[in-house]
């Protein structure tokens, strides 16, 4: 891939009422979603300052959501295919093509309230050696980040064991020092203790503080 075509990051983000529900315990109802939406704030602020990434297109039906992340400087699509991530994904990757033509896409968690610029393009420069390629979440199930070369699908085929149906399908696992941050997504409080330690973006670091000062802490 020409290192200066740039990659084109597709972050999907489902309803912020909906999402993440697994971190009800740390925060309910609307702090929840002030969470969710400030994870994808960062995730996708962090995305834009990467050298590597030519633009990021978020899929997703949230009309809060579509315009907070516009605002960062995101190109919004609306979920038309309404049948999950994995089709969220698929329906990002051809509207960004059609666009574009031949592009290099890549899929990237909304949950990665830690990400930083640097680490992302260590990523996806070791990606652009492949057609197809994936790099683990921290807990070595799922994933975080599936990319494509111009010449190949993208088939997500996220959620749940993601990481053994991504080899399996014929994506190189991506294994590299110092990405930490681009493999800490948060589903859990615990996930969340741990991206706070690695350092999380302003909007996340504001809204876990609204949460504690709610009473409801993370730890």
């Amino acid at each position: 891939m020409p290192q200066q075509a740039g990659w084109s990051l597709i972050v999907p983000l489902k309803p912020l009422a909906r999402a993440k529900s697994r971190l009800v315990a740390v925060a309910a109802g609307e702090r929840r979603a002030g969470l969710v939406l400030a994870f994808a704030e960062d995730t996708v602020a962090a995305a834009l300052a990467c050298q590597a990434v030519r633009d990021v297109a978020v899929v997703t039906d949230d009309p809060v959501a579509g315009r907070r992340l516009a605002r960062l400087g995101a190109d919004v699509v609306p979920d038309v295919a309404r049948g999950g991530l994995n089709a969220a994904l698929a329906h990002g990757a051809e509207v960004v093509r059609l666009r574009r033509g031949a592009a290099a896409v890549a899929a990237l968690g909304a949950d990665l309230p830690a990400l930083r610029p640097v680490e992302l393009a260590r990523v996806l420069a070791a990606a652009a050696a492949h057609p197809r390629a994936f790099v683990a979440d921290a807990a070595g199930v799922g994933t975080t980040v599936l990319t494509a070369r111009e010449e190949a699908a993208l088939a997500p085929a996220f959620e749940g064991a993601s990481r053994a149906r991504h080899r399996d399908s014929g994506a190189v696992e991506l294994v590299l020092p110092g990405v930490e941050s681009v493999r800490q997504d948060v589903d859990t409080g615990a996930d969340l203790r741990r991206a706070l330690v690695l350092g999380v973006g302003p909007r996340t670091a504001c809204a876990v503080r609204r949460v504690t000062v709610s009473g409801v802490s993370p730890g």
